[in-house]
């Protein structure tokens, strides 16, 4: 089984990028061959500081690696050191039909909230069908939103492989329904674009401030709080917290006397040691950073050598060979 998964250096990662996609990907590396990228090509659709996409870029494989990732048991790279999958983009974007492309939500979405729009943006799920299929990829784990690019992914194919014969393979999108959406400090899902995350490493100081900032209603701690399971805090404190734990809180806003600002500390304090070991690794691979970068490049080397004959199978299919 082959694993494919990618994340865009738009900003530092957060809790939804954690929880839905860096943590099931990590675990996942454990059940077959893992590909996973960072994917520097998609970030340009909404980040033009170019200095900023290198540093982010980094800061993705630092966070990686300190989350887990073993690059023992996975292929990982950048996006763009693999030029092939531009080329693949593009035998796949004659066989895309507008419709498709007008449908999928994260555009539609941007487009609503009255978010700047490219033709990026617009044929994001194209190139991001190229990434899953260029490495023969089986299984894709993303977060519920992404979840209409992997079916849009199996359509392209199928639509390949019905104009030019078997070419490739259909992959399967993997969610975890408890963790596919992560809400941010306003109730939204947790997005860079909607300036409502709640970052996974950074100071204390600071994100002890952007949790204690997370909007709640105005009932009194008295007010017996009947949606309590609905509760943004609850929702992230079930993330980061012990089982016990969580549902102590849960029922205790449920039944009134607890404030919104001790549920908020009690957050805090779960989330803050949730990372505490990540932390630690992080700083010691700031310090090498001439072995993260190593990483990347063997991985960029191994992703290449598989794109390239996934790249010379779809050519010689439509008769570019």
């Amino acid at each position: 089984m082959r694993i494919l998964s990618g994340i865009q250096p738009s900003g530092a990662l957060h809790l939804g990028n954690y929880f839905g996609m860096m943590q099931p990907a990590i675990e996942l590396q454990h059940e077959g061959e893992a590909f996973y990228f960072i994917a520097d090509y998609h970030s340009m659709t909404s980040l033009f500081d170019a200095e900023e996409r290198r540093k982010n870029t980094l800061g993705v494989a630092l966070d990686f690696l300190a989350c887990g990732l073993d690059p023992e048991k996975t292929v990982f790279f950048k996006q763009s050191d693999v030029p092939e999958v531009t080329e693949l983009t593009w035998l796949l974007m004659t066989l895309t039909p507008m419709g498709l492309l007008e449908r999928c939500h994260s555009y539609k979405d941007k487009v609503a909230r009255g978010l700047p729009v490219n033709a990026g943006l617009f044929t994001y799920p194209v190139l991001m069908a190229a990434d899953i299929l260029i490495y023969d990829s089986n299984v894709v784990p993303v977060g519920q939103d992404q979840k209409q690019h992997v079916e849009v992914t199996r359509d392209l194919a199928i639509k390949f492989n019905e104009t030019y014969g078997q070419t490739f393979i259909l992959p399967e999108p993997r969610i975890r329904a408890a963790t596919a959406k992560v809400p941010g400090t306003d109730g939204a899902k947790m997005s860079k674009s909607y300036g409502n995350t709640i970052e996974i490493f950074g100071d204390e100081k600071r994100l002890r401030k952007r949790v204690m900032s997370i909007v709640m209603d105005s009932r009194t701690p008295e007010e017996p709080k009947p949606d309590a399971d609905q509760n943004t805090a609850i929702r992230l404190l079930r993330l980061v917290a012990p089982p016990e734990v969580a549902q102590e809180y849960e029922d205790r806003l449920r039944a009134g006397g607890l404030g919104y600002g001790d549920l908020k500390k009690k957050l805090f304090e779960c989330y803050w040691a949730f990372f505490e070991e990540p932390r630690k690794r992080r700083a010691e691979l700031e310090k090498n950073l001439d072995y993260v970068q190593e990483v990347l490049r063997k991985g960029a080397e191994k992703a290449r050598s598989v794109a390239a004959v996934t790249l010379d199978r779809a050519r010689r299919a439509c008769g570019l060979v």
